[in-house]
C-alpha cells in the first residue's frame, strides 16, 4: 500500500515559479513509475509528467521545456518544478503512482494508475 500526500500548490502570478512535492510512504515506493496529472473545472484530468524509478521520463506537450519532473528516492519523494506558469495551467495537481498497463502511451491515461494523492491546487493568476 502506497500512501501520497501533495504540497507546493498555491497562488503565482503568470511566469512565475512552483515546485510541487508528492510525497510517499511505503517501502516500495522506489520501484513504481509516479506520474503528475492536473485537472481545472470542467475538465478531465489530464497527463502532465511521469518519471520512472531510474531514467525514463515524458511530459506533456503542453509542459515540455517548462516543467521537470524528478525524484529522490532516499526521501519517496517527486518533484514537479513549474516554471514559467501560465493562467492556463491553473488546476489542481495530482500526483500518482504505480501505472498498471501495458501499450504505448498507456502511462498518460488516469486509468493505469493504482495510487493517488489528494491534489494541491495551483492558481496562475494574468
Amino acid at each position: 500500500q502506497v500512501q501520497l500526500v501533495e504540497s507546493g500548490g498555491g497562488l503565482v502570478q503568470a511566469g512565475g515559479s512552483l515546485r510541487l512535492s508528492c510525497a510517499a510512504s511505503g517501502r516500495t515506493f522506489s520501484s513504481y513509475a509516479v506520474g503528475w496529472f492536473r485537472q481545472a473545472p470542467g475538465k478531465e484530468r489530464e497527463f502532465v509528467a511521469v518519471k520512472w524509478s531510474v531514467g525514463t521520463r515524458y511530459y506533456a506537450d503542453s509542459v515540455k521545456d517548462r516543467f521537470t519532473i524528478s525524484r529522490d528516492n532516499a526521501k519517496n519523494t517527486v518533484y514537479l518544478q513549474m516554471n514559467t506558469l501560465k493562467p492556463e495551467d491553473t488546476a489542481v495537481y495530482y500526483c500518482a503512482a504505480d501505472p498498471r498497463c501495458s501499450g504505448s502511451g498507456c502511462y498518460a491515461l488516469p486509468t493505469s494508475y493504482v495510487y493517488w494523492g489528494q491534489g494541491t491546487q495551483v492558481t496562475v493568476s494574468s
